[in-house]
């Protein structure tokens, strides 16, 4: 019994390492393609995927070791292997395919061709099942549906019914569907900042940042949940993932949170919205700017600049909420905290690498190799320290590690292709389009609030960046119709695609929050659905005023614009939360909230006038507060 029980794990252990082996050699081949671009993108894009498909099916089996029967783990470990064999059929021969042959030209693809293409298809769809899951396995099926059987649906949403031959064509071999914008994102810039994010974190710089977050704003009222947004925001956007950022810094924070007097629901919510909020920040916003960039053809450098503003204004609002909320339980901050001067001294260097990324994105450099010059700086800056000083083991953990955390935004991105294929083979966006406006009555508000409801349904199923790619294909075009520039259009569905990871009843990064804290799921989740208002406030503020500059806005409306976010997040907060400088009666709550609306939906001197009314209550607010001391309740102890 010992000896079978050691063949297994012998087995299950030979597999670990040939999957590092093969994630180690990924990044290596990623970060040749992106310093030489030898490959074309009919060969790379290809390439990429049947690697990554190979890792997947090694590193997110059928069964686990530690959860099956030894006799059960070696058979579906066997299976996985079949996958495997054929995914590399398959890949032999869709990676050299002839696409100026003169037989395929004319008359379509060979029967074995075919095939292999449909078998890569079905192949896709179980590595979605395994990283991503169900739902987005259904959204890809009913699109494919769409494409095949649409001619039989009635006139009001039918296509012209493409034959299976046409479908696996369009999908497979073209630069369209699976080997689409999307995927080209993901297997370009996308890996190679993940793999900084990867690198970030084995050097120690990702701990450097969450001290001095700390070290910042420990010692204020609510110390710990401040440091947690300041912390997030120094992270999140180069982590790729809410749910990994709440994970990196809630299992520092969340306890340290919960020491100090924060109920375990609120610890959760906290951190997730911070969380979240990463994806939002500049420079790098995981994955979906990159996309944004490819769809608008705008370059990233002005995403980036136009994103400064609503990033701060969102991050404001959420320590402003944390603020309010310490201040109303009477929370205080941590007793001792390191000195930042210390912290900085033992650190600074970890700076240098952002420095260089965020300057080279703003002159333009090419996104690719920003992020290849990000990883080697991140390795250089940590060698250059001696007590930061890193081996070969982990910068070869490293490469692991962003190869496997690569591995969902390949495999979300690819079957997001083929929503974006569908969406231009059949003219369903078109028709959408019509719909919506019609649905909205031709008024922007109702669009985006039937947008923002389409945003946490399809991120109850699908990731961030593929609930951006697929809302982007169909709502974008409707919000321009109804006068929303290009831009502000994408960043709008780029934000409330975010909402998914926040909002009940499925918001992961709460969970996942909840799971540190041993807190409610679902109380967790309506605690960061509270914190995370910017992520409603701020696109509603993006469509209705002018808060992305852009060169057709002018100064003053871009700082009218500024004042009134600002206002409408104070007088939402206090609103919402009851409590400003002191506690607010039933009268003035709903006050606030109605001057919210008004600076929200008012136009021109009417929104100024709006802004005055806020800040004059807010005036009075402050001066009772000082005339008319309240009692708080007693602090709690640090535990």
């Amino acid at each position: 019994m010992t000896q079978v029980l050691s063949r297994h794990t012998t087995f299950a252990n030979s597999l670990t390492l040939v999957t590092g082996l093969i994630a180690i050699l990924l990044t290596v081949f990623q970060i040749w393609q992106g310093i030489t671009a030898d490959l074309s993108a009919t060969v790379f894009r290809p390439t990429h995927l049947s690697w990554v498909l190979i890792l997947v099916f090694l590193a997110f089996p059928f069964a686990h070791i530690d959860t099956a029967s030894q006799a059960k783990y070696v058979v579906l470990r066997c299976l996985d292997i079949v996958l495997i064999i054929l995914t590399c059929w398959a890949a032999s021969r869709v990676i050299p395919f002839d696409y100026d042959d003169i037989s395929f030209l004319l008359d379509g693809l060979q029967p074995e061709d075919q095939y292999a293409g449909l078998l890569l298809i079905l192949l896709l769809l179980e590595a979605t099942r395994r990283t991503v899951g169900m739902v987005m396995v259904f959204v890809a099926a009913i699109f494919l549906s769409y494409a095949l059987f649409g001619n039989v649906l009635p006139d009001a949403i039918a296509s012209k019914g493409f034959s299976l031959e046409e479908m696996v064509r369009f999908h497979i071999y073209s630069t369209n569907g699976v080997f689409g914008a999307p995927l080209a994102i993901a297997a370009g810039v996308v890996f190679v900042f993940v793999l900084f994010g990867a690198f970030l974190q084995v050097s120690g710089a990702g701990q450097f940042f969450i001290d001095a977050a700390f070290a910042i704003a420990g010692k204020s009222k609510g110390g710990p949940a401040k440091a947690s947004v300041l912390a997030s925001a120094a992270l999140g956007s180069i982590s790729g993932s809410a749910i990994a950022n709440t994970v990196t810094t809630g299992s520092l924070t969340i306890p340290m949170m919960k020491r100090l007097g924060y109920k375990a629901e609120q610890a959760a919510g906290i951190e997730a919205a911070a969380s979240t909020g990463g994806q939002i920040m500049p420079p790098v916003m995981g994955a979906g700017a990159f996309v944004m960039a490819q769809f608008t053809g705008i370059p990233y450098s002005e995403i980036i600049l136009v994103s400064i503003a609503p990033a701060i204004l969102y991050f404001a609002c959420t320590l402003l909420y944390v603020h309010l909320m310490a201040c109303k339980l009477n929370l205080q901050g941590m007793s001792e905290t390191e000195k930042i001067g210390r912290i900085v001294k033992q650190g600074w260097h970890f700076l240098l690498p952002l420095v260089i990324i965020t300057t080279l994105l703003i002159m333009s450099y090419s996104p690719i190799l920003v992020g290849i010059a990000g990883c080697a700086a991140i390795l250089i800056a940590a060698l250059t320290r001696k007590h930061t000083q890193i081996s070969i083991r982990l910068v070869l953990e490293g490469m692991k590690q962003g190869a496997i955390l690569a591995l969902p935004i390949s495999i979300a991105c690819a079957t997001a292709g083929i929503v974006v294929g569908v969406v231009g083979q059949t003219g369903i966006g078109l028709q959408f389009t019509q719909f919506l406006t019609s649905l909205s009555g031709g008024h922007l508000w109702s669009a985006l609030l039937f947008i923002a409801i389409a945003a946490v349904i399809l991120g109850m199923g699908l990731p961030v960046t593929a609930a951006y790619i697929v809302l982007s294909v169909m709502a974008v075009p409707a919000l321009m119709d109804l006068g929303v520039p290009l831009l502000t259009a994408h960043m709008i569905v780029f934000w409330l695609s975010q909402t998914s990871n926040v909002t009940p009843p499925i918001a992961l990064a709460a969970f996942a929050g909840a799971g540190i804290a041993n807190a409610s799921p679902m109380r967790s989740a309506v605690q960061a659905f509270k914190l995370a208002q910017g992520f409603f406030l701020i696109p509603a503020m993006m469509a209705f005023s002018g808060l992305i500059w852009t060169q057709t806005e002018t100064l003053l409306a871009f700082v009218e614009s500024i004042l009134g976010c600002i206002a409408l997040i104070l007088a939402f907060a206090g609103g919402l939360e009851g409590y400003l400088f002191r506690p607010m009666s039933a009268l003035y709550r709903l006050v606030f909230l109605l001057l919210a609306a008004a600076t929200l939906f008012l136009v021109d001197n009417y929104r100024l006038i709006s802004i005055v009314c806020i800040a004059v209550m807010m005036i009075w607010e402050w001066k009772r507060s000082r005339l008319t001391p309240h009692h708080s309740p007693a602090a709690p102890q640090e535990k």
